[in-house]
């Protein structure tokens, strides 16, 4: 089974069948898919142009599609990197018992659905890069009350996604299903009652 790096390798190599390049990309998404396989693919199509179901995109484009990919997983895996760093000397210092963030983290190892979107069609705008770095910013400090990614205060409670946790609060603003542990008590429990106001 072909890595992450190798099968970028076949997206940049020109000798290649254009097909292959544009599955080798789509393969990059069943090792790093930050929204999940459909919404980051939707996300990667949108900003380099080229049709979802194109059979021929044009090589730049599948290029800039795959350089953006890879600037995200870049960030993604220094967070990695980090966050294994902090656990080693935790336990050394004693804490053996992880945290609510250790918990989200645990779901999301490798960068899977880091940010995951339910719904395929509806995500973050911006580069994924800028998107994983608000993240990881908002992971790093105190609860808050808004998404972290776009800041929206509209979070919504939403039942049976196709992801794990299959519950939480999604932000109606961009898409992504918020990680818990970025939010306050007060915002998950007010997320949950808008899911009450919109069901009655």
């Amino acid at each position: 089974m072909a890595g992450f790096r190798s099968l970028a390798r076949q997206v940049r190599d020109p000798r290649c069948d254009l097909a292959l390049r544009r599955y080798s990309l789509r393969k990059c998404l069943e090792r790093f898919a930050p929204y999940g396989h459909r919404a980051t693919w939707d996300h990667l199509c949108s900003r380099a142009g080229f049709g979802s179901e194109d059979r021929s995109p044009d090589p730049v484009r599948l290029v800039a599609a795959l350089e953006e990919l890879e600037a995200a997983r870049s960030v993604w895996l220094a967070y990695e990197v980090g966050f294994a760093e902090r656990r080693r000397k935790e336990k050394h210092d004693g804490l053996r018992r992880p945290g609510s963030v250790d918990d989200w983290h645990r779901l999301t190892w490798g960068g899977f659905g880091v940010a995951w979107c339910d719904d395929p069609r509806v995500h973050p705008d911006g580069p994924l890069a800028e998107v994983l770095r608000g993240l990881i910013s908002a992971l790093e400090r105190e609860p808050g009350t808004a998404c972290p990614v776009c800041d929206g205060e509209r979070l919504v409670w939403k039942y049976d996604l196709d992801h794990e946790p299959s519950a939480g609060p999604v932000c109606t603003d961009c898409g992504i299903l918020v990680p818990r542990p970025v939010l306050t008590p007060d915002a998950l429990a007010d997320a949950r009652r808008e899911r009450l106001l919109m069901s009655a």
